[in-house]
This record gives structure tokens, C-alpha cells and sequence, in this order.
């Protein structure tokens, strides 16, 4: 059954005519991604399906009591309410009725007439009955469950949400949709405020989500994994393909050729009988024939030829200044934000000319952190950064992009970054990044957020710089902007410090990866590959510390550690193995713990259920008395399930910690 069917439709904004007579079919299990250049119109498609703008023709039409959940690219910000608060807001009803159980329970200690007792023990069986039937008792663990997936510790749960940045908001308000559970969930660019596990994470629930998923997404591993049909944005037109972006890929091509072909011979036939008119326009006899063909011409639907579809943009950055071989050396650092140690000296890093290397690790590990330290925008309290020969540093995060001017235009604006540029060259940088003609001249502020991201990374690259620090440099490019860049990257010769969470990237980009972990940079000298082989992490599955997925290419077969004499070796390994026995020393007194404390969580949600059971009989209503303490052992029961949940959690996470930290010890 079609959950939102889409007929004719078109749309269009002032004079920008964004796309016409789509249609698609959106039911259960479905799951379409919406590709296509910045601009085509896919927010808008999303916005269309909610409601929140109407057609300028077509129908939209949605079924009855179809609930539509929509995670927006920006989410306002909020306080005044925790973060588990917010997501179990989410739940609607069940969060209402809850909230209605827990005001009765005050009402019943404080009852002292018999009717109105009466009433309100009613009232709560209604209620209990309908939470019950809603999943509504195990709707905490469930926020808590999806709330860890997307990053947050259990400390954060029961914090304000003023507390938290934007980027974390938007995982809050994400949260709340995946609770929600809708029937049709939208979701528009959901991966640009995760890192790589919650991207694995959020991935895995998408695969059993049992409504309908549309997303806008410029993603490919993430469409890839969660789609199986592709909606095409492009030239006014929709086109849907069934399969996953490597399908799209596939078919999109084979249709290209096969438009070329048929444009091909429509232009043959179409020279061939106007060739007939212009010889016999003249002649009386042929005078039926030659109306006859004109009119075909102009009834003729004319294919387009897909080779002026697109024009295929490469740029390369300025050739920077060659460096020394050693571009960079970090040595005993110590960096702290008030009480929040990030490292604590036993940080070291060294960087070579050419390296391209992507930094991982778990959420809060210190990844920005450390690359705001190589790049020098970050003040350490102690250790030393000393650069190699002739190196110069370029910075790119997302601030840059919040400090455009929004009132210069496209050139003004890279003018008054590089006021020593010539015309001519700067036309030739802005055209390099896809900036040409009159978009120059477009106002920064009507800029998309690709096109202003764009633009941040001509100008810093205005001044040439050998050794990049890269931040999220594709948040907010479309597939082939990000085609674009990471072409660009490849053939850089200087070197590259990127933190993304497009897996794609990593994989097409890094020939480095440095692990950040408990304050330490470990650097394996290879693809991502090379450092899964290292780790023993399975790359189709979620690993250790990240989790991706990935398609074979080339090990590099190097050793993760430099050689050493045999006095240091003997040394580091006396020490490794002191440090696996104090944490197997560890782990033993904590497996007991986890177990007795898996024991007593069972024991409670056993208790729960029992009396919810009996809280769902009707009859026992008529014992007031009973009512309460049935009412007090479900609340104690559900109090015992809150914190034993939190220690099983705390528990099986020390005990994994020790494990990783032990398997990093471990490795050759």
C-alpha cells in the first residue's frame, strides 16, 4: 500500500523552475534516496511530501493517519529540558500518557474520598493499559539505546540541552524521530553531524526500519547501505532507479548511451526531412507532403542530448611550496579544556611530505582537538609542535564558513582575502571551484551551503600552503563537488590532515590512518584496509574503535611500528605485558560484577512485568490499598531497571575499553 503517492508534480521558486511532472510511489520498505546537484530542488521535494510547501501542479497524496517524521538539515535550538526529556518527547502519545500515570500516582497518595479514589484508579487502569499496548515500558531503554548509538554517554542523558552545540542538537533531534518511529521518516543530509560510528550505527538501524525512508544524502557509502531505489534530480526532470547508488551509477550510465544513441537518430531523421521541405517547399506538387513534414517536426517530442547534461569539472589546487621531507612534529603534548584532560603527554606525532592521512576514533577521542594543534589555531599547556623546512599551514573548518561576508558577492569576497591576486587570476581560482560566468557576481549570501563551502576553500587557498588540516571538508557538497575535491586531494603534493565522516573519502583519499584514542595517536601507514588488517577489525562490520564498510583495494604492506634495538624492544614488550596483566587483573573482578548485575536487571524487569500484568486486571481496582503498593513496586521496579541499566552499561564498557586498549598493546 502506497503510503504517499506523488502525481504530475511541479515546483517551482520566483523564477527558478526547480523540476515538473514528477511522480513516485513511497510504501512500506521502500527506501529512496533523492540525488543530484545543490539546487535541484531535493529539500524542496522533501518539504513537499510533509506538507510545509504545495505543488504548483500535481497532487500529493498521503494516506489516512500516515505519520510523517522529518529531520531538517538545521534544528532550532532548545534548554530547559534534558536530552533524554527530548527524545522521549518524541514518543507523543506514550510520553503524554506517561506523564498523565505519574501525576495520578500523586494524586492517589494524597486521595482521600473513596469516589474520587475510585476514579482515578479507573483513570490509571485506562492509562496503564493503553502505555502497556504502546511499548510504552520499555520506551526509556529504548531513547537510552538510540541515544548511545548516536554518541552520547550516560552522563550526557541528564543534561540540559542548552549544554550542547548545534551539532549535537541535531543528533538529539534525530533521536526523537528514530523514537518516534514513523511511518514515512525524511531525513535530509542525517550523516553530516555524526562520526564514523554513529554513521555505523545509524546505518544498521535504517537496515530494519520498517516504514518507509526517503533521504537526501551526498553520502554514497551511507546511500549505498540504506537504499534500494534512487530518485535523480536533475534538468527539471526526476528519474527513479531501482537499486542502490552503485546501481544508480550503473544504469544512469547505460541510459546515457542509450539517449546519445536515440538523440542520434532523431537528429538523422529530423536533417533527413528537412532536407525534403527545403527541396520541395516550392513545388505545387509536392505541396501536401512538404506541410505534412512540418508539422511532424513540430509536433516532435525531441530527445535531449545527454552529452550537454553536464560539463565534467576538475580543478587542482595551486601548486603550494615544496617542504622538507619532515613536515611536522608533535612531541609530549598536553592540551586540557579546563578539567577535561584530552592529553596528558603522551601524545607524539610525526608527519612526512606526501602523506595523506585521516584521523579516526571514537567520539570525544580529541580528533579536532588535534588537528586545530598541527594546524597552530590551538594553544597547548605543554609538549612542543616544531615544523619542518619552508612549511606553510592552511586550516579549513566549518567556522570559515560562518565568517563569509554575506553581503559581498562571490569576487569581492575572494578579493579581500588575496588583495595582492591579479583579476585574471582570481576569475581562474573561482573558476576552479566552480565559480564561472555571472556566478561571481551572486551575492554570498544567497550562496547554498556547498556553493558558500566552496568558496571558503578558494579562499583559503588563495595563499598556497603545503600542509592542509581539513575539518569536514565535504559537509555540505553535493556528490560531484565531492567528486571534485577528492580528485583534487589525490593529485595535491604536499600534505593532507583530513577529519570526515564520509567513508568514501577516507578510503579514496588516505594512504595514512592515525587511530586518536585514550590520548594517543597510533599511526598505521597505510589505507584503511592495511590499518583493519592491523587492528583485526572487520571491515564489513563495525569495528573496535570505528565502524565502516569498504570495498578491496590495494594493502600496503608496511610495518605499523618503526624498528627498534633489541634492548627497546625487550623493554616495550616487559611492559606491554605488565599492562595486559593489570587489565586482565581488572576485567576479571569485573565480569563478576556485570554478571551479578545482568542477574538483578533481569530480576527487575521480571518485577515489572508481574505487576504491570496485575496493574492491567480490571478487578484489582477495586482494592484501593492494593492499587498503591502494586503502583510503588512498579515504580521501584522501574527505578532498579533505570540504574542497573546504566552500571551494565558502565560495566561492559570498562571491560571493552580494556579489551581494546589491550588489542592496541597487542598488536606487531
Amino acid at each position: 500500500m502506497s503510503l504517499v503517492t506523488i502525481a504530475g508534480v511541479a515546483k517551482s521558486h520566483a523564477a527558478q523552475h526547480l523540476f515538473r511532472d514528477v511522480g513516485l510511489m513511497i510504501s512500506a520498505g521502500r527506501r529512496v534516496a533523492i540525488v543530484g546537484p545543490n539546487g535541484a530542488g531535493k529539500t524542496t521535494m522533501l518539504e513537499l511530501i510533509t506538507g510545509d510547501q504545495e505543488p504548483d501542479a500535481g497532487t500529493i497524496t498521503r494516506a489516512r493517519d500516515v505519520v510523517i517524521g522529518y529531520l531538517r538539515q538545521e534544528v532550532a535550538e532548545s534548554h530547559g529540558r534534558t536530552v533524554l526529556a527530548e527524545v522521549l518527547a518524541g514518543a507523543g502519545e506514550v510520553s503524554g500518557i506517561e506523564r498523565r500515570m505519574r501525576h495520578i500516582e500523586s494524586e492517589l497518595e494524597e486521595a482521600a474520598d473513596e469516589e474520587e479514589l475510585h476514579e482515578l484508579m479507573d483513570e490509571y487502569g485506562r492509562l496503564q493499559h493503553r502505555f502497556e499496548a504502546l511499548g510504552g515500558y520499555g520506551l526509556g531503554a529504548e531513547a537510552r539505546r538510540i541515544l548511545a548509538g548516536l554518541g552520547f554517554a550516560d552522563a550526557d542523558m541528564d543534561r540540559d540541552m542548552g549544554e550542547f552545540s548545534g551539532g549535537w542538537m541535531m543528533r538529539v533531534a534525530l533521536a526523537r524521530l528514530l523514537l518516534q518511529n514513523p511511518d514515512v521518516l525524511l531525513l535530509d543530509e542525517p550523516t553530516n553531524h555524526l562520526d564514523l560510528a554513529s554513521v555505523e550505527w545509524l546505518t544498521g538501524f535504517l537496515a530494519v526500519y520498517a516504514g518507509a525512508i526517503v533521504l537526501v544524502s551526498h553520502d554514497r557509502d551511507f546511500i549505498n547501505e540504506v537504499a534500494n531505489r534512487v530518485v535523480e534530480l536533475h534538468d527539471g526532470r526526476a528519474t527513479e532507479y531501482v537499486g542502490d547508488y552503485a546501481d544508480f551509477v550503473e544504469q544512469r550510465t547505460e541510459r546515457m548511451l542509450q539517449l546519445e544513441a536515440a538523440a542520434k537518430n532523431q537528429q538523422r531523421k529530423i536533417a533527413h526531412t528537412q532536407a525534403f521541405i527545403d527541396r520541395f517547399r516550392y513545388k505545387a506538387s509536392k505541396a501536401r507532403q512538404v506541410q505534412s513534414r512540418v508539422k511532424a517536426l513540430e509536433r516532435l517530442d525531441r530527445v535531449a542530448s545527454p552529452a550537454a547534461r553536464a560539463k565534467s569539472v576538475k580543478f587542482r589546487f595551486p601548486a603550494p611550496p615544496r617542504s622538507g621531507r619532515t613536515v611536522i612534529t608533535l612531541t609530549d603534548i598536553e592540551k586540557r579544556y579546563d578539567d577535561n584532560v584530552v592529553y596528558d603527554g603522551d601524545l607524539d606525532l610525526q608527519l612526512e611530505r606526501g602523506q595523506r592521512v585521516a584521523l579516526i576514533g571514537p567520539n570525544g577521542a580529541g580528533k579536532s582537538t588535534l588537528l586545530k594543534i598541527l594546524a597552530g589555531v590551538l594553544e597547548v599547556e605543554g609538549g612542543t609542535r616544531e615544523l619542518g623546512s619552508n612549511v606553510r599551514v592552511a586550516y579549513f573548518a566549518q567556522h570559515q564558513i560562518e565568517a563569509l561576508n554575506p553581503d559581498n558577492t562571490v569576487f569581492n569576497e575572494l578579493n579581500d582575502a588575496a588583495p595582492m591576486m591579479s583579476t585574471t587570476d582570481m576569475r581562474k581560482l573561482l573558476g576552479a571551484f566552480l565559480f564561472s560566468g555571472q556566478a561571481v557576481e551572486k551575492q554570498v549570501g544567497i550562496l547554498s551551503g556547498g556553493e558558500q563551502t566552496r568558496l571558503a576553500l578558494a579562499k583559503l587557498l588563495a595563499d598556497p600552503a603545503n600542509l592542509l588540516c581539513l575539518d569536514e571538508p565535504t559537509n555540505h557538497l553535493d556528490i560531484q563537488s565531492r567528486d571534485v575535491l577528492e580528485d583534487a586531494l589525490n593529485a595535491f603534493p604536499g600534505t593532507i590532515v583530513l577529519i570526515t565522516h564520509d567513508r568514501y573519502l577516507i578510503r579514496s583519499v588516505a594512504n595514512v590512518i592515525v587511530e586518536v584514542n585514550d590520548g594517543r595517536a597510533t599511526v598505521y601507514p597505510g589505507d584503511f584496509e592495511y590499518y583493519a588488517a592491523k587492528r583485526g577489525v572487520d571491515i564489513e562490520t563495525r569495528g573496535a574503535v570505528e565502524g565502516t564498510r569498504s570495498t578491496p583495494r590495494g594493502v600496503v604492506a608496511k610495518e605499523a611500528r618503526p624498528r627498534q634495538s633489541a634492548r627497546a624492544a625487550a623493554e616495550r614488550k616487559r611492559r606491554e605485558a605488565e599492562e595486559r596483566n593489570a587489565r586482565h587483573r581488572l576485567t576479571r573482578g569485573l565480569r563478576p560484577a556485570l554478571e551479578s548485575t545482568r542477574a538483578g536487571l533481569a530480576a527487575a524487569q521480571s518485577e515489572l512485568s508481574e505487576t504491570a500484568e496485575r496493574l492491567a486486571d480490571p478487578s484489582v481496582y477495586a482494592d484501593g490499598g492494593l492499587v498503591r503498593a502494586l503502583v510503588e513496586r512498579h515504580n521501584a521496579a522501574r527505578d532498579r531497571i533505570d540504574a542497573l541499566g546504566a552500571e551494565e552499561r558502565r560495566l561492559a564498557a570498562e571491560i571493552e575499553a580494556a579489551e581494546a586498549r589491550d588489542a592496541v598493546g597487542a598488536a606487531p
